[in-house]
């Protein structure tokens, strides 16, 4: 297999993952979430499929939103600030058509795409066809950051490829690699001193912290879902404490103003 050329540390967002400290990537599902935490400070923001997805009311990891994947895209790409994109599988198992999405997410503006191996039928697709689509990526944009995924601790199949899918996905021309589920600390710590690129953590509540992660050799972590699902359950929480009679305390229902939320809106798109 040819070993395409990776984004390395030239690309503002690829340089992210050769700091001192881990990329912390929060991820964001439309452009008002995305635009708040890139106000906040956060250096990139990442998309998460689930959030994508349970927003436009279809499943997550079914490639069902291409189009609305690549609609956000375009919305984000309006912004200045750094952004990638979780694109699934990338909704195709043809690799040159997984290469025409990434081409389209790049043009739109993101700095990077993340693609699993996980598919929708709840089994893991053959590493061999996983490194063709990064390959395929790779060689029409070399300039996106690849963040090659597997699925073996997420969804508990075949872990033991772990570092063998991982090697495979880094040789086909990844420029980081990503183990969601896996939070037991020697185990983070054996797959980042295996890994020629940065690996990347999912965060979890009950797993290491920023810190202990970065002292493991993680080099990014990913907050997935977990923001999406905190506003869903304040959403619900607030509505239910009004009509309980609760949330008295005006301090309960601190949020961002009117004016401040309007004020995240992006320039307006030509069709």
């Amino acid at each position: 297999m040819t070993h395409t050329t990776p984004a390395g540390p030239g690309t503002p967002f690829a340089r992210l993952h050769h700091q001192d400290t881990p990329l912390l990537l929060p991820n964001a599902w439309d452009h008002a979430s995305a635009a708040a935490l890139a106000a906040e400070g956060f250096a990139a923001v990442g998309t998460t499929s689930l959030g994508v997805a349970a927003a436009a009311g279809l499943p997550d990891g079914a490639a069902a939103t291409a189009g609305a994947t690549l609609a956000l895209a375009r919305r984000l790409g309006a912004d200045a600030f750094l952004f990638s994109v979780d694109a699934e599988g990338g909704f195709s198992d043809d690799p040159e058509e997984v290469a025409a999405l990434a081409l389209r997410l790049r043009d739109a503006g993101a700095a990077g795409i993340n693609l699993e191996d996980g598919r929708p039928d709840g089994t893991l697709a053959p590493a061999a066809l996983h490194a063709a689509k990064i390959a395929a990526v790779k060689a029409a944009a070399p300039e996106l950051f690849v963040n090659a995924r597997t699925d073996t601790h997420w969804l508990g199949l075949r872990r033991d490829e772990t570092t063998e899918r991982l090697a495979r996905y880094e040789e086909a021309g990844a420029d980081g690699v990503f183990v969601p589920g896996a939070a037991d600390r020697d185990l983070i710590a054996a797959l980042a001193s295996s890994a020629a690129t940065p690996l990347n953590i999912l965060y979890t509540p009950a797993g290491p912290g920023l810190g202990e992660l970065a002292a493991l050799g993680v080099r990014r972590v990913s907050l997935g879902s977990l923001l999406y699902r905190r506003a869903l359950a304040a959403a619900v929480a607030t509505a239910a404490a009004v009509r309980d009679g609760g949330a008295a305390d005006p301090a309960d229902l601190a949020a961002p103003s009117y004016a401040e939320v309007q004020a995240l809106a992006g320039p307006e798109l030509q069709p």
